[in-house]
């Protein structure tokens, strides 16, 4: 059907879980930290929305973990309707905005070019704000070089989450389970 435009699913709110702290302001502050993983059907286009305050930064990462061709369309949107990131049939995407504009970011996933095969999508929003980013300017002088040898090594094998994840996903889906 060409021509034909993808179905959009209905506006979907990402959640916190425990409520989100509230702000000197008396708003809702975004957890430091989202992540999703959902099915994306073939054919089809998924919103979501995601508040965030003025003035910190945002990082908006997301992974193909699942189905043929592991690759979507991404799309990210500022609340003042800015198409800020646009890409197509890509396996995984990292993107950080600076500073962030205060409302609602909407993150689409789009799998409209497939007929077919359906997308198991990760994605992740990590949220920092000023006032986080004046504090921990100085961590170097508080961490001891043993420290800091320790975190490498842990995130080396909280990376390596990431490929034993998606082989996993592969691997089922290729006995059909």
């Amino acid at each position: 059907r060409l021509g034909a435009a993808a179905p959009v699913c209905p506006r979907i709110r990402l959640l916190a879980q425990p409520p989100l702290p509230q702000s000197a302001a008396g708003g809702a502050l975004p957890a430091p930290e989202r992540h999703f993983t959902f099915l994306l059907p073939a054919g089809r286009r998924e919103c979501f929305y995601q508040g965030a305050p003025g003035g910190g930064s945002m990082e908006a990462e997301y992974q193909v973990i699942g189905g043929a061709g592991l690759d979507i369309d991404f799309s990210l949107e500022s609340p003042s309707g800015v198409l800020l990131i646009n890409e197509y049939r890509k396996s995984d995407g990292v993107h950080t905005i600076e500073p962030t504009e205060a409302g609602d970011y909407k993150l689409c996933f789009d799998n409209s070019f497939s007929t077919i095969s359906e997308k198991l999508v990760f994605f992740e929003l990590i949220f920092d704000s000023p006032q986080e980013d004046e504090d921990g300017d100085n961590w170097a002088e508080v961490v001891e070089p043993e420290e800091m040898l320790d975190m490498k090594i842990e995130d080396i094998k909280v990376g390596d989450r990431w490929g034993a994840l998606r082989s996993a996903v592969q691997s089922l889906l290729l006995v059909g389970l």
